[in-house]
């Protein structure tokens, strides 16, 4: 168990956000996971929604990025600057108590990554970094009881991986982590409307897109329409156009498809005993991505199991960390047992 003085905070590094957990003080911040940094100086102009409001809207000297890629640190330097920022916003200015931290990570991260997100923390002004996986974190969030003898199954779809797990005795049975998710919709729509529309859009708009008319069900929302505005790529010209949630169901049809597949992988390898748990409990959706139109249903109609979302889904990981910090002693069993992973 943590000891008992300080603040010690639990950390869900997304790629598209990060939420910061505070012991005793719940969730303090929701922030996206974007800094804006000045080129020739290296100084930080913006860090969190600040920055993002600025993608896609910088001027030649000033440059906006995401550091973590696909769940991954893709940017180490920046990784750490951003870290430092937040948990000195959380800690407040010049704190001098260092706290633990522990950071949720995809279950699928190698060695490597692993080292570099525990080092970045401790960069930052952790004085001890702990990991857990993104799913253990999320099945922790989502209130299920993963202690028990029971199989438990979720699918925690954030902005740059998705990652499903069979859990049973408080540790992962098997998982399988794909580098898909909510920025991968936006990839799909912003390849989509250029290919199909002459018109190119940018991170910001194709986000807005998804929410409004994204849909793995277009059957349930064949009415709905959206006006995306952008630069069409004939005349170089502004450009207002309407488009459908088919055509979106159309755009990001492949990445759902391949969250299935991934799914389907998993309860294949899933022992027996298990599977007869889950196919009684069902399958539990947590992340950003879980709130996709339709993707409930999707998947209930491909895998005949109860799909649902768990409360809160975009908080899963982070409230997942939180009852982690008091459970120290299930980290290092996580840790140390050997997964099967497909």
């Amino acid at each position: 168990m943590f000891l008992n003085f300080g603040e010690d905070i639990g950390i869900d590094l997304g790629t598209a956000s990060i939420l910061v957990y505070v012991k005793r003080r719940g969730i303090v911040l929701n922030e996206s996971s974007v800094v804006a940094i000045e080129k020739n100086t290296g100084q930080l102009i913006a860090v969190g929604e600040e920055a993002r409001q600025m993608l896609g809207r910088t001027p030649g000297n000033i440059v906006a990025i995401r550091p973590m890629k696909e769940g991954v640190i893709a940017d180490y330097e920046v990784t750490e600057r951003m870290l430092k920022y937040f948990i000195g916003k959380v800690m407040g200015r010049g704190f001098l108590y260092r706290p633990r931290v522990i950071v949720g990570i995809p279950s699928g991260v190698t060695d490597v990554e692993e080292r570099a997100v525990k080092q970045a923390a401790i960069s930052a002004g952790a004085r001890q970094a702990f990991l857990i996986e993104e799913p253990l974190a999320a099945a922790l969030g989502a209130g299920l009881e993963i202690s028990e003898p029971n199989g438990s199954m979720v699918v925690d779809i954030g902005g740059g991986t998705t990652d499903i797990a069979v859990l049973s005795l408080g540790s992962i049975v098997t998982s399988k982590s794909i580098r898909i998710g909510g920025n991968k919709f936006d990839e799909a729509l912003i390849r989509y409307m250029r290919r199909y529309h002459n018109l190119m859009i940018g991170e910001r708009t194709a986000e807005d897109m998804k929410i409004q008319i994204g849909t793995a069900y277009p059957q349930d929302k064949e009415d709905a329409m959206a006006d995306i505005r952008g630069r069409d790529l004939v005349s170089g010209l502004p450009r207002t156009i309407k488009v459908t949630s088919l055509e979106a169901y159309q755009a990001i049809k492949e990445s759902i498809e391949t969250i299935l597949s991934a799914t389907k992988e998993v309860l294949e390898k899933t022992p027996p005993e298990l599977a007869a748990d889950i196919m009684n409990k069902g399958i539990v959706l947590t992340g950003g991505g879980a709130l996709l139109h339709g993707l409930d249903k999707f998947l209930a109609e491909h895998t005949h199991l109860p799909i649902s979302i768990a409360d809160n889904p975009i908080q899963c990981v982070a409230i997942g960390t939180s009852k982690a910090l008091e459970k120290i002693d299930l980290l290092e069993s996580t840790r140390s047992l050997k997964r099967r992973r497909v």
